[in-house]
């Protein structure tokens, strides 16, 4: 399947988990894609083996972000899909949560989801499609995640505000919103028996996801079977949200 053929796409986040196999997807669809993540050694080694580029970037910074965008435009000069993946979460009870915590969660999952939208629209010259990670918890509350629930009910609204905003360029921004993937995260939470069942009896399809599954609707909303859809949130969730009791274990 070749639905990105020419393509040129960044994935910010994309040394492992949901990050990294939206970065497969896109190359496996024909698209040229550039990882970003700090985790330099895991990048390289996946971007060697997709046969793609990696630069290491910060994405709460700014001089990261510029280098980043920079280098798009010095060997591409255009940019056709930006996948804000980059993402951290930050456990604290409400009495214990700092500023610094609160900030950084801020600064990497909405910051630089933001002024990375403004610098790909910059380079999108023909359209383009713009996908934001969000999660369940942009509408579900878990009572230590503030500062990550609160991101991403952010990335929500920012969904939805630039995909108005960025319309009438021809430049296409939605959102996935999973439920509980197979990552390296969600196998720690899914560790013991008692977690696991806590977490399959809020899942009416009886099981987690997989990063496949995340990069298959991402590949779709990069591509133009998805060409009249903008300013959505799809939440892969195994229909966690239309739950209104725990399902039997």
């Amino acid at each position: 399947m070749t639905r990105l053929a020419g393509k040129v796409a960044i994935v910010t986040g994309a040394a492992a988990g949901i990050g990294a196999a939206i970065a497969e997807r896109l190359v496996a669809e024909g698209a040229q894609v550039l990882l970003t993540d700090m985790n330099e050694e895991a990048g390289q080694v996946l971007a060697q083996r997709l046969g793609q580029r990696f630069l290491r970037a910060d994405m709460a910074l700014t001089a990261d972000r510029e280098a980043l965008f920079d280098d798009v435009a010095s060997n591409w000069g255009r940019l056709d899909i930006l996948v804000n993946n980059a993402g951290i979460t930050h456990a604290a009870e409400l009495d214990d949560l700092t500023e610094e915590g609160f900030d950084r969660v801020m600064a990497v999952n909405v910051k630089a989801a933001t002024f990375a939208t403004q610098a790909a629209a910059r380079l999108m010259r023909k359209g383009g499609s713009i996908i934001n990670l969000s999660s369940v918890n942009a509408l579900l509350a878990i009572p230590n995640q503030i500062a990550y629930a609160v991101s991403k009910g952010a990335i929500r609204q920012l969904t939805n505000v630039t995909a108005v905003s960025l319309a009438p360029r021809g430049i296409r921004v939605n959102a996935i919103g999973p439920g509980t993937i197979m990552t390296e995260m969600g196998k720690s939470v899914m560790a013991g028996e008692e977690q696991r069942r806590l977490i399959l009896s809020r899942t009416p399809l009886g099981r987690v996801g997989d990063p496949e599954e995340i990069a298959s609707i991402a590949a779709f909303l990069a591509s133009d079977d998805a060409s009249y859809i903008t300013g959505q949130t799809i939440y892969a969730d195994g229909g966690r949200l239309g739950l209104n009791y725990t399902m039997p274990g």
